[in-house]
């Protein structure tokens, strides 16, 4: 029966969610209003199409879930066979909170370009020096693993950590599409965790689960309040540290992420394509473009997380990293396709 309710540990975990899922929605309440008093707000025009003046402070409320349940958790203790397992929380806790920290600033201050990279670049030198590393993960045709030396890990580490968190920041365009992908890759990573018996592991992610459906209340279309840089860097950074915890499943993470993943790169090429930044805002990501094709918010919401949900059920189910591979491969030819289809008399397009 569920390997003995989650070995034992079930209504610890209940406790967890319970927890994360108040506080994120205490403190995504009073971060609404605060955000408006202090002028931390979203307005209408540019890139976004929401009504009204919309509080930009949610990951004030995303934080206080997560982190005020991951204090909560620690008075349980769980065994574990780990002895990295403590260096590694505090590389998420402290990494998170640098994220966090910077994402405040940055709403505040609207840093260029390239200093939001540096603050990525910091996040994921904490991420490598707590050991939260890309070192270990299976071949797709042997089903062997590899092992690393560290002057491949290092920059792999680097490039997964801020990718992982650009693609959570762009996503962030349509109400709850960022935070219920976000919460759709918690559920995977908790039950592969539970599966792996991790146990002792699992409540970050769960913690995380909790913080992503407390702030999805508000941040449902039409979003009462928005995450702001503050959300997305420490989102981003929390589902790409808590993946390599659960023992690098890239494939798995990218099976939940595939769609955001490739139009980012998609997005970027597009951009140099035209003669733009890379880094410049518009309109040209998947989920602006079936807007302005006429599909509603609510609906190409509901169709990333069905998506993300149905391939993160097969990264699930899946055993053959191979088998992983060749879904990967399906969706990315989709989403190209896709994406191709929707660009066909992209020319040369306005900004915004």
């Amino acid at each position: 029966m569920a390997e003995a309710f989650f070995g034992g540990h079930g209504l610890f975990y209940l406790a967890i969610l319970a927890a994360s899922f108040v506080l994120s929605l205490v403190f995504t309440q009073l971060a609404r209003r605060l955000g408006v008093r202090l002028g931390l707000v979203a307005t209408p025009g540019g890139r976004r199409r929401h009504q009204g003046v919309v509080s930009r402070l949610g990951g004030v409320g995303i934080a206080a879930g997560f982190f005020g349940a991951l204090a909560l958790a620690q008075a349980y203790e769980i065994p574990t066979a780990d002895h990295h397992e403590t260096r590694r929380l505090w590389g998420l806790i402290i990494g998170g909170a640098l994220m966090f920290i910077l994402g405040l600033l940055d709403d505040r201050l609207e840093f260029p370009a390239w200093t939001q990279y540096l603050s990525y670049l910091l996040a994921a030198g904490v991420a490598i020096g707590t050991l939260i590393i890309l070192e270990q993960f299976n071949n797709p045709l042997t089903g062997k693993l590899i092992n690393l030396p560290w002057f491949l890990y290092m920059p792999l580490t680097v490039f997964w950590i801020t990718g992982m968190i650009v693609t959570v920041n762009w996503l962030d365009g349509l109400d709850g599409l960022a935070i219920g992908v976000t919460a759709i890759m918690a559920v995977v990573l908790a039950l592969h965790m539970i599966r792996m018996v991790q146990y002792s592991v699992a409540p970050q992610a769960i913690a995380l689960l909790g913080a992503a459906l407390g702030f999805l209340v508000f941040n449902l279309h039409p979003a009462k309040i928005h995450m702001g840089s503050s959300g997305a860097f420490l989102v981003g950074y929390l589902l790409a540290a808590l993946g390599l915890i659960a023992g690098a499943r890239v494939a798995m993470v990218l099976m939940v992420m595939g769609i955001p993943v490739i139009d980012v790169a998609w997005t970027i090429i597009d951009r140099i394509r035209h003669g733009r930044r890379p880094t410049e805002g518009d309109r040209r990501h998947l989920h602006y473009r079936l807007q302005d094709a006429g599909l509603s918010t609510r609906t190409i919401v509901a169709l990333y997380w069905l998506f993300c949900a149905m391939f993160g059920a097969l990264a699930l189910v899946l055993s053959h990293s191979l088998y992983k591979l060749l879904a990967l491969s399906v969706l990315g030819v989709l989403t190209l396709v896709l994406l191709l289809f929707l660009s066909r008399d992209d020319a040369s397009p306005p900004p915004f």
